[in-house]
């Protein structure tokens, strides 16, 4: 009766949250919000490139886990929120013309098309609530900063006209922590899963944690590591090489929070 109440409480808090961000009273990162709660990035593509770019998330399922993707003109995705509206349910959208940033808005009902597909993917921030219950509590959320995020140089599997390299979120712990939030992350394959690597940032072409690409910078302690998950901005890398006439994306680190539970789709 208890986890029922809780669940309850939960998906209130998620339909509070989407509410706030369709009415544009919130309009910053998600990352320690609707706690339990599943996080999605979001891309939406023409029809005509949706199977390329499905094919795309097959071969990175690391990168690009997939939780829903939406019919050819339907900005509704029921199986992860009865009342998500995917044209106003991100806190801030990226608009790409022919493989560049254009724009950022707020909702996109202007620029919605009866060809759109949208494909919500697994978000990192979906296992930060297990790293929390641990003790384990990430520096970004400590810092109330949005995650950071780099691009790698490690390569994702190339479909059609999408390919690129991965994007990698960066969390550090002490090496004795380092161990069990691998662990931890592991259970949680369609949040991005375990760590692609950890310890020195040249080997994967990061040359200073200080300036990420996307995100914050967050403090690095004495002694402790960086540790680096693949990051569900890999598509907009993707994105910038296949060139699309349009795509619309979510803005790093400010997701589409659904009813799913991240316990949900853990393996315990």
């Amino acid at each position: 009766m208890k986890q029922e109440q809780n669940v309850s409480s939960l998906q209130q808090q998620t339909k509070q949250l989407r509410g706030a961000i369709r009415s544009a009273q919130h309009t910053g990162p998600t990352s320690g919000l609707a706690t339990g709660a599943m996080q999605g990035n979001v891309v939406i593509l023409p029809a005509e490139w949706a199977n390329e770019f499905l094919l795309y998330c097959q071969k990175n399922p690391v990168s690009c886990p997939l939780l829903g993707v939406s019919e050819v003109g339907n900005f509704t995705l029921p199986e992860l929120g009865d009342d998500i509206d995917m044209r106003y349910d991100v806190p801030e959208y990226l608009v790409y013309r022919d493989g560049e940033k254009v724009d950022s808005c707020v909702d996109i009902a202007d620029l919605w098309q009866d060809d759109f597909v949208a494909f919500v993917l697994g978000c990192s921030f979906s296992f930060e609530n297990a790293l929390s219950q641990a003790g384990l509590t990430p520096r970004n959320i400590e810092q109330n900063v949005n995650v950071s995020m780099y691009e790698s140089s490690i390569p994702t599997v190339p479909a059609g006209r999408f390919f690129g390299n991965t994007v990698v979120t960066m969390r550090p712990y002490q090496p004795k922590d380092a161990i069990q939030a691998i662990q931890i992350t592991a259970r949680f394959p369609k949040a991005h899963g375990s760590p692609l690597h950890f310890g020195n940032p040249e080997e994967i072409g990061i040359e200073d944690l200080s300036q990420p690409d996307f995100g914050e910078a967050v403090e690095i302690k004495e002694k402790e590591v960086p540790i680096f998950w693949a990051c569900g901005v890999t598509p907009q890398v993707a994105i910038r090489n296949a060139k699309p006439p349009i795509c619309i994306t979510h803005a790093p680190g400010k997701m589409l929070i659904t009813d799913l539970l991240d316990t949900d789709l853990a393996v315990l």
